[in-house]
């Protein structure tokens, strides 16, 4: 690994490194915040998946989340959204390609050569930063948008993974609106009945664990009839009997004015998990 970046925050730091990625077959890299509490012993996890277009920066940069886990004493991780290099493949257009990896394993070429980001979020991540980071082995994982979906999932998908698990504004049904109908059918091919493996609400039909979901929506998100679809999770959850609180916001939108403005209650609801017994 190679630290791009080390600041001073909150007192912990906040890092970017970079790093040789196996599963990825290029160099990827992540931010890592470290609260003070590191000084004492190692420190639970939380990973953060973010959304169409980013990378480890927007969260680091706009969400203020630092000082809540400072407060709380727990690491936040911040993978890019996709694989990144010049031997990459990528597409035209915000949703689909470099930066818009939908945290899936893709099985079609040419994609399938680097995008298998669900792999490298569950496994091969905290791999490295368990054995490189004053980290325990309790995580928690939590994302917006494309990372909200991402972060349902992956927690769906790997019972006993997680300790938590939340959202801000998930695309929660991908099969069903165009941003997930045209990622899957670039990244998994033409047979619909694969794309399941990577649905929230169909995960949910057929879940091992009932690990709790918390969901925050703004209510004024532009994208909240055409792509989000909460009322979708919230019938598939209703239906399979798992717990689920979804919070709709007057007022908020897609933007991370809506994630500051809730991020110190998710990281406050993740520390309480993370630190249980």
């Amino acid at each position: 690994m190679e630290r791009l970046e080390h600041r001073a925050c909150f007192d912990g730091w906040q890092d970017v490194y970079q790093h040789a990625s196996s599963t990825l077959s290029c160099t990827m890299r992540f931010a890592i915040y470290l609260p003070p509490q590191v000084a004492h012993g190692p420190v639970p996890v939380l990973y953060w998946l973010s959304g169409l277009t980013c990378t480890e920066q927007n969260f680091i940069t706009k969400a203020g989340a630092q000082r809540y886990a400072a407060e709380h004493g727990i690491a936040i991780v911040c993978p890019d959204t996709s694989p990144r290099g010049e031997d990459v493949a990528d597409a035209e257009g915000y949703d689909l390609g470099k930066g818009a990896g939908f945290y899936v394993n893709a099985t079609q070429a040419p994609w399938a050569a680097h995008y298998q980001m669900h792999d490298y979020v569950v496994d091969e991540l905290p791999a490295l930063i368990e054995a490189h980071f004053p980290v325990t082995e309790a995580r928690a994982i939590s994302g917006h948008s494309m990372g909200g979906h991402g972060a349902l999932v992956c927690a769906l998908r790997n019972p006993g993974r997680y300790r938590s698990v939340s959202a801000f504004s998930p695309i929660v049904a991908p099969m069903q609106v165009p941003w997930g109908q045209q990622a899957f059918a670039a990244y998994l091919g033409d047979d619909v009945a694969t794309w399941a493996q990577y649905d929230a609400c169909e995960l949910i039909k057929v879940a091992m664990e009932t690990l709790p979901l918390l969901v925050d929506q703004g209510a004024a998100d532009e994208f909240l009839a055409t792509q989000l679809r909460p009322d979708v999770l919230r019938a598939a959850c209703d239906a399979a009997g798992h717990p689920l609180t979804l919070r709709m916001h007057p007022g908020f939108d897609h933007s991370y004015y809506f994630i500051a403005s809730f991020i110190g209650e998710h990281i406050g609801h993740h520390a309480g998990n993370l630190k249980s017994v």
